[in-house]
């Protein structure tokens, strides 16, 4: 039974409340009570909320909130990031999200803020040089691997993105290079 009773009661020798905004409407009972309204009032202005509430509202919401659809893009992200070294495209990517082409380009700007195939490239790019890191050996394996294609391909995209080649990327960051620095 939903009762349309105050939220709470401080005539009890410990005050009590009930809901979401108990604990402010208890904690300015509490400062009006030991500091005078004033301060109180002063207290719930820098909170931006009522000095006092009667209670009197209905403890129960009248229409359910509707579900809305989950935009997000991270179950489609996580997904491709499991296909890196398989041809995929946008097309691909809108398939998997159940959208269209021009709706996933919407989201990804609106959510990463760039396009869904520099997206891609991006994360194919940051696998590669994880393979690099590793030690894994041939750039045609390196590229194949983070679907890149070939190893001209990332060269091409190190050179643009990162700065350096991937043979300058592994003598800087390559796990033999750290071994000997240790």
């Amino acid at each position: 039974m939903v009762k349309t009773a105050p939220l709470g009661s401080t005539t009890s020798r410990s005050p009590v409340g009930a809901g979401s905004a108990a604990a402010l409407d208890l904690g300015l009972y509490v400062v009006r009570r030991d500091h005078g309204a004033e301060i109180a009032n002063a207290v719930s202005r820098r909170l931006v909320f009522a000095g006092h509430r009667d209670g009197g509202q209905r403890q129960f919401v009248e229409r359910p909130v509707p579900d809305l659809p989950d935009e997000s893009l991270a179950p489609v992200l996580a997904w491709a990031q499991e296909q890196l070294d398989v041809p995929l495209t946008v097309s691909d990517l809108a398939a998997r999200a159940a959208v269209s082409p021009a709706t996933l380009h919407r989201r990804f700007r609106a959510q990463l803020g760039t396009t869904p195939l520099a997206w891609l490239t991006g994360e194919r790019l940051a696998l590669a040089c994880r393979l690099i890191e590793r030690g894994e050996s041939g750039l045609d394996i390196v590229a194949r691997r983070s679907g890149l294609g070939t190893a001209a391909n990332l060269r091409t995209l190190m050179r643009r993105e990162i700065g350096l080649s991937p043979s300058a990327y592994r003598a800087r960051f390559g796990s033999d290079t750290r071994e000997e620095r240790g």
